[in-house]
């Protein structure tokens, strides 16, 4: 008996890993801040649109590391798949049925999201087995499914997103294409053994970290053309306080790239993890008072804060003491 008890709680912990539980606040925002886009969502469509991408999100990360699992067994080892504690098929199924019920629940409110589900599983795919080999396709391939994401929260609470949505889903996509880029500063080493032509293997580090701090400054001017529209007081704040903690992530790259190791491009994003929350809920104050952002992503923050630091390095990182399976 107790030898079953550990052998589920190995598994579950190997379905916890692949969930990334230290991400999955951020889809929620994207999905409520597209949904408060238009200014006139209720509480339903907010948790139906946070819900939705949420899932969309958990099946992308099911999806991701089973196409992924060829480039984790050479350098990310201690993975859930890699490591022999979570079989292939098992998260090709999950990720089938997270999308599924993603598609299906979305599809409940507004039946024209599904156009848009359907491109965010398509890119999903092709990150991962294609574009993700073949350099900054892959970084833009990135972003554009956060960008949907936002956009088909939007089309919770409307027919169709207005063009504020359309225009903010661009910050999305760059800030994402950005942060993406940054990952791959993390992995450079893995990358270049698997074969993988990321834009840090083909370009260099320091060309890799200026395009990434590139895209960021150029998603933060894109969201500060918010100030132009009719917004609350909130959405200035907290846009400034994402783009400060951003630019302390990013800035600094360029300069440290000839000694740039993996431990500190791993810093670097984490930074933006927990920036990404501030960005997603200064465009969600823009419509949506202070006093109830605010709490949110107060909570949301200590959460993934929390999860990042007790899991995080763990997952994107080997050491010598994970246990690692031959599969």
């Amino acid at each position: 008996m107790r030898d079953r008890w550990a052998a589920a709680r190995r598994i579950l912990w190997a379905h916890v890993q692949t969930w990334r539980p230290y991400t999955l606040c951020y889809p929620v925002l994207v999905g409520v801040a597209g949904a408060g886009a238009g200014g006139a969502a209720g509480f339903a469509a907010f948790v139906v649109a946070g819900c939705g991408v949420a899932l969309g999100w958990l099946a992308g990360h099911y999806l991701g590391d089973y196409f992924d699992r060829e480039l984790d067994r050479i350098a990310k080892p201690q993975r859930p798949i890699p490591s022999g504690r979570l079989a292939p098929k098992t998260a090709l199924a999950c990720g089938i049925g997270l999308a599924v019920a993603a598609a299906a629940l979305l599809a409940w409110v507004n039946w024209r999201t599904l156009v848009l589900v359907v491109l965010a599983l398509a890119g999903i795919v092709a990150y991962s087995r294609y574009c993700k080999a073949r350099g900054f396709s892959g970084n833009l391939v990135r972003g554009l499914i956060t960008a949907l994401g936002f956009l088909i929260g939007a089309m919770v609470a409307a027919p169709l997103p207005g063009w504020p949505a359309v225009a903010f889903s661009a910050v999305f996509l760059l800030h994402d294409a950005a942060s993406n880029l940054v990952g791959t500063l993390r992995d450079v080493d893995g990358d270049r053994a698997a074969g993988y032509r990321s834009v840090p293997v083909r370009s260099g580090v320091r060309f890799a970290a200026w395009l990434a701090v590139v895209l960021y400054v150029a998603a933060i001017l894109i969201a500060a053309i918010g100030l132009l529209l009719p917004h609350r007081p909130g959405f200035p704040v907290l846009l400034g306080a994402a783009a400060c903690v951003g630019l302390v992530a990013v800035l600094p790259l360029p300069l440290l790239a000839p000694t740039l190791g993996q431990a500190r491009a791993l810093r670097a994003h984490e930074f933006l993890v927990a920036e990404r929350l501030v960005l997603a809920s200064a465009v969600l104050a823009r419509t949506a008072p202070a006093a109830a952002v605010v709490p949110l992503l107060a909570l949301v923050l200590v959460f993934s804060l929390w999860t990042q630091a007790v899991m995080r390095s763990r997952h994107e990182i080997a050491t010598d003491d994970m246990e690692v399976q031959p599969t």
